[in-house]
């Protein structure tokens, strides 16, 4: 028995929750609307229904003025819905009333009726009727059609920028400007974005329809209710007249101002912005920006004020007050003026007297080579200036970041400085004080990228891309939309700046690498696999273990499996020392990483491989040149093995290589060159610079759970 009750009692409590959570609200209220429709209501609670539909129209009008973002309302087209269903299922309920009690007059419909026919329009059904028209007119003819336009204009661009959003989306996430968890919250905003206005331009159309059912509620009620009163209650024409249109145009007016408040809200949540901002501050900070505007004003109402006959008090007025906001705004910004100069010259004086100051040489004044190094021309100094909004530094940080998480050592600093030796746009990218890259951009323009279809063309200053030298053009900001449907990728400057930056720091990796580098991957290891770490060092040295991280980089393969990496150079340091021996067992170990990098998850690797007789004609020329070497004494660096081949016979080898490899690309899968283990370094070094693209793997190196398919068979 207790254990029953014990159940009845929690599953009371989940309904209560349930029911407390709203989960139960709407379905609530959608069948207390139906019942409406259906069933009389007393008086009584058509007023408490009546104030409640004017209490949400309230409620919804304050949180659309007071959301920061159109999408922090997101619920609204839904709302709008209900709110007209509920306002109809109210006519229907208050046109039973009217028409089974009208002919008693007064409260016959509830108080809230009542005091809109007598208060609202003092009892003449009449000036009620005008009233009612003009509100309806406003609703219908202004407010709602404005905002259906607006709603559906939004729609169609909006679904038309979504191809180019998610393209710029994943720019920066390939850029690494963002993450893939902020990547997915942009995604999913940009499909919440096109499904609000999709839903609210659908939306409009209930509140069109409203407008139209009201007027036919009145002319229905009205002559129904002269109908009812004198054919049914012996009424004479005016009386029922009278009771029933004061009474019908009272229950119209009180459905009419909660849908015009409601049209209202849809019209200010559609012509919204999607900035982060109430709505006052932009207001206060667009329109009030520059006393000009309220300058100029107030001259032209105190030239009306003063015309004979013109209501002096109201228009002298307004021009004191529009004058005085004036002349308030133009002393807030001369002083914040000032402040701003009173700042720079101080710290001007301070410079000035710490260079004025004689000091000594030291090792301070021996600048430091930087290891990344960025020098921009002066009109590209706000882009690194955050005082100047400059977003470049942010995202320099971001690209080092997921750099640093890609690769699985931490990338240097970038040191960003101007050099006025070059030109105002241009900007310089170096590496140990040697330039690496480098381009122009310019910074009040978005560099529009073609991706390689478009579906039109777009007016702009031809250019490249400089990370990947794409077809790009220079547009204004204000094309950004248009061009983004025809299907380019649009990226501002400073992403431009910050894509380059990254292409380059993830070619020239294993350059960052250095012995520090080493010591705290050592130190980091040594937090997980303490003995591994500690023994690692006694048996491969290192200069050696640096030489074989170096060789994956250059390779492109991560090293953030650690331990991996140091049980396989454990594991074969006791049969050679050679860096290319180590690097070879170092892959061998790190296969899945290898493979998953290239192919992701297919279980299906289809590669490249070499005709037989060519593959032993290159064995033979890596065993002899490897003798040579050890009659010559060499230690062996791990790049010093190679081969020895005609050249013609090298072209051709190319040329069949490059051909290859243009096929797989164009079929959509990854040109992967399949080679006998003694075979693979040395061709990885020969198609490194000459084939992009084109991965070399041993046999060693492919997981015994992925099945192999060749699709191209390389000849002599």
């Amino acid at each position: 028995m207790s254990e029953s009750a014990s159940l009845n009692r929690n599953g009371f409590l989940d309904n209560a929750r349930t029911l407390a959570n709203g989960n139960l609200g709407i379905p609530v209220l959608l069948l207390v609307m139906l019942a409406m429709m259906t069933l009389p209501l007393p008086p009584f609670l058509l007023d408490v229904f009546f104030t409640f539909n004017i209490t949400i129209a309230l409620v919804v009008l304050c949180v659309a003025v007071y959301a920061m973002r159109p999408l922090d309302f997101a619920v609204f087209p839904t709302i709008l819905l209900i709110a007209t269903l509920l306002r109809l299922a109210l006519n229907v309920a208050s046109t039973r009333v009217v028409l089974l009690e009208g002919h008693n007059g007064g409260a016959a419909a509830g108080k809230v009726i009542e005091s809109f026919g007598e208060v609202v329009i003092g009892g003449n059904y009449a000036v009620g009727l005008i009233v009612f028209m003009i509100l309806i007119i406003i609703n219908f003819v202004v407010v709602t059609k404005g905002a259906g336009r607006i709603a559906e204009v939004s729609a169609r661009f909006t679904l038309d920028a979504m191809p180019g959003k998610q393209m710029a989306v994943d720019a920066d996430l390939n850029a690494g400007l963002i993450d893939q968890d902020q990547a997915r919250t942009r995604r999913r905003e940009i499909t919440q974005e096109a499904d609000f206005y999709g839903s609210m331009d659908g939306a409009s159309k209930f509140v069109k329809g409203d407008a139209i059912a009201g007027i036919l509620i009145l002319v229905i009620n009205i002559v129904g209710g002269v109908g009812v009163g004198m054919m049914q209650h012996d009424l004479n024409f005016t009386m029922a007249m009278e009771r029933y249109a004061l009474l019908t145009i009272g229950d119209g007016l009180v459905a009419q101002i909660p849908a015009l408040v409601l049209s209202t809200a849809a019209a200010i949540m559609v012509t919204r912005n999607n900035s982060s901002e109430m709505m006052g501050a932009q207001v206060s900070g667009q329109m009030f920006a520059t006393p000009r505007a309220l300058g100029i004003t107030s001259g032209v109402l105190f030239v009306m004020g003063i015309v004979p006959g013109m209501p002096h008090f109201a228009f002298l007025a307004l021009s004191a007050l529009a004058g005085a906001g004036s002349f308030l705004i133009y002393w807030r910004q001369k002083k914040a003026a000032s402040d701003v100069v009173e700042k720079e010259t101080a710290d001007q004086k301070a410079r000035d007297d710490a260079e004025d100051e004689p000091q000594d040489l030291g090792w301070s004044d021996v600048m430091p080579v930087d290891v990344i190094g960025l020098e921009v021309g002066y009109r590209l100094i706000p882009m690194v200036d955050k005082a100047q909004g400059g977003q470049l530094l942010s995202r320099i940080k971001g690209i080092r970041k997921k750099l640093s998480q890609e690769l699985g050592f931490l990338v240097p600093s970038v040191h960003i400085r101007d050099n006025l030796d070059l030109a105002p746009n241009e900007y310089r990218i170096t590496l140990m004080g040697v330039n690496v890259g480098g381009s122009e951009v310019i910074p009040e323009r978005d560099m529009a990228i073609n991706p390689g279809q478009v579906f039109g063309k777009a007016a702009g200053i031809e250019t490249k891309d400089p990370a990947f030298g794409l077809d790009a053009l220079w547009i204004e900001p204000t094309q950004k939309d248009q061009v983004q449907t025809l299907g380019y990728t649009v990226v501002d400057s400073s992403t431009v700046i910050a894509t380059h930056l990254n292409t380059i720091l993830h070619k020239h990796a294993h350059e960052l690498l250095g012995h520090d580098e080493v010591h705290e991957l050592l130190a980091m290891l040594g937090k997980t696999s303490k003995k591994l770490a500690e023994e690692l060092p006694a048996m491969v040295n290192t200069n050696v273990l640096l030489k074989v991280l170096q060789n994956l980089l250059i390779e492109d393969v991560p090293i953030r499996d650690m331990r991996t990496i140091a049980e396989a150079l454990a594991a074969a340091a006791a049969k050679s020392q050679d860096p290319g021996a180590l690097t070879s067992a170092a892959r061998v170990a790190l296969s899945r990483v290898i493979v998953q990098n290239i192919y992701g998850n297919s279980a299906e690797l289809p590669v490249m491989t070499l005709d037989p007789s060519l593959e032993q004609l290159l064995l033979k020329s890596v065993q002899q040149s490897a003798q040579q070497n050890q009659q010559q004494g060499a230690m062996g660096s791990g790049n010093d093995d190679g081969m020895v081949i005609e050249p013609a016979m090298a072209e051709r080898l190319q040329s069949s290589l490059l051909s290859s490899a243009r096929t797989q690309e164009a079929a959509g899968k990854p040109a992967v060159l399949l080679v006998p283990a003694p075979l693979r370094a040395v061709l990885s070094r020969f198609v490194r610079f000459t084939i992009n693209g084109l991965k070399v793997l041993s046999y060693q190196e492919i997981p015994d759970n992925k099945q192999i398919t060749v699709v191209a068979s390389i000849g002599n």
